[in-house]
């Protein structure tokens, strides 16, 4: 139905309400209504999400999906990074987000006006649309950082219009993240506001996602950031075919905000639309959950400045808020049938793993590493205690007894990786590129680097395929 027909049947026009709003933003909005900052900011998401498939291929369950999918077959329209194989795009969007989220080391953290934040991992669906959608459209580099950037910023507002509550049970890698990465698809598809505006009332209809996942440490933790990937690019699909949506999806009575919010604050969405762009604001130093980084970052501090030797250690106790004690990463650490998820929502485990290496990576998330008798000792001597104020949700005090008497204290007030508050610098980000593509093994060295000089120039390049090759194994040179 169109804004014209709608206005006939007596609904007014479709383009009137808060999606139509968005829709023409989307439509109407070019590359140049971006400053600087916030391309260089898009780029870097691109450089961590690359990162982060090269590794994630390597984790659990992902080549029986690589296989499925391959069953499946269909138009070979954009490719699995990695792995090379070509496939429609909504299943290689999918398959490589599913890789990106592997190891919870994607860019989260939806930000708002003032440097706000809300939970959120809005990367791990918009870039793998982006690159599947850009790759079958043939769209430039600029193409892609337009709407790359739109889809980041409409995701972030509706998460924090949303006023999610990680402990509310729903896993909004499933929801805000279908209207978002419906956002990315149809502008690279050249959508007109009502298409979009269909496109993402279609959208609606297929979110998902639920936080039993996390705490029951299944692979399926990965899944609905993967299916909002899929569903963008078919709701696109869909309305670019004629296929109508609800009018008003976002606002509307049984719309997003109304639906799956329980304090939505829907003004939030189209404040200062097009003069700011929101987007992740947090790039990972740690394969973990951001729930575990404050007490992360605490023990890798007490190992870097003190002669320290684990195994004088007598006590570990890591003091927390009592709703991080009683979510899921203040759960007691086993392997379980899912070891990955298992380490990296864990406090006991990423806590112990930093005081041995000052880091967890993905090479940390192994069963070899969580078999090793020294790593169980440290496990044994963690204690986790609900002191801290309930506003102090990503703050964590850490004190270590030692044998000789002695303690060492630290407290974390902002975990690293904020990119206002305790940034990591261009440095250590590439060096978790390049770190992760060699734990991937399948990117060569001189293929990650020439892919950073393309991102650093994205916006010149006329088609996305040299950066697709570097990352396509039987493609290198």
């Amino acid at each position: 139905m169109t804004a014209q027909t709608s206005e006939a049947a007596g609904l007014g026009s479709s383009l009137e309400n808060m999606t139509g709003t968005v829709a023409r933003h989307v439509a109407d909005t070019s590359f140049e209504a971006f400053d600087p900052g916030t391309v260089a900011r898009a780029k870097i998401r691109i450089i961590d999400a690359l990162g982060n498939i090269a590794a994630g291929h390597r984790a659990q369950g992902n080549d029986a999906l690589v296989d499925l999918a391959r069953r499946w077959g269909g138009a070979q329209e954009s490719r699995v990074l990695v792995h090379g194989i070509r496939l429609p795009a909504h299943n290689a969007a999918m398959v490589n987000a599913v890789m990106m989220r592997s190891y919870d080391f994607e860019p989260i953290g939806a930000e708002y006006e003032d440097q706000t934040q809300s939970a959120a991992h809005i990367s791990g669906t918009t870039v793998p649309v982006a690159l599947a959608v850009a790759e079958r459209q043939r769209s430039s580099g600029r193409d892609l950082l337009t709407a790359l950037i739109l889809g980041d910023d409409l995701t972030s507002r509706l998460a924090a219009a949303s006023g999610f509550d990680v402990y509310s049970g729903q896993d909004n890698t499933g929801t805000v993240n279908g209207l978002g990465g419906t956002a990315v698809a149809a502008k690279l598809m050249g959508l007109d506001a009502d298409q979009i505006r269909n496109a993402l009332g279609i959208a609606v209809n297929q979110l998902s996602g639920t936080v039993a996942n996390i705490f029951d440490q299944t692979l399926a933790f990965k899944l609905p950031i993967a299916f909002a990937a899929r569903n963008s690019i078919v709701s696109a699909e869909l309305a670019q075919a004629g296929f109508t949506g609800p009018a008003d999806a976002i606002a509307g009575p049984h719309g997003f905000l109304d639906m799956y919010c329980s304090s939505p604050a829907p003004e939030m969405v189209t404040r200062r639309l097009g003069h700011a762009f929101y987007a992740d604001c947090v790039i990972k130093p740690w394969a973990s959950c951001r729930a575990s980084h404050p007490s992360l970052d605490a023990c890798v501090r007490l190992a870097t400045e003190n002669p320290l030797n684990v195994e004088e250690i007598e006590e570990i106790l890591i003091h927390v808020t009592p709703r991080t004690l009683k979510g899921f990463v203040g759960q007691p650490f086993v392997i379980g049938d899912c070891p990955e998820v298992s380490g990296a929502f864990s406090i006991r485990f990423t806590a112990a793993t930093a005081l041995m290496y000052r880091t967890v990576r993905p090479e940390h998330l192994t069963l070899e590493h969580m078999q090793d008798p020294r790593l169980q000792r440290l496990l044994d001597k963690i204690r986790l205690v609900d002191s801290l104020p309930p506003a102090e949700s990503l703050t964590a005090e850490v004190e270590l007894r030692l044998r000789d008497g002695s303690v060492l204290r630290t407290r974390t007030d902002v975990p690293k990786g904020d990119i206002y508050a305790s940034p990591m610098s261009e440095a250590e980000i590439l060096d978790k590129y390049h770190a992760n593509a060699q734990f991937g093994g399948r990117i060569l060295r001189r293929n990650a680097e020439e892919a950073v000089r393309l991102i650093q120039r994205l916006e010149e390049l006329d088609t996305l395929e040299p950066l697709i090759k570097l990352f396509t194994p039987d493609l290198q040179h």
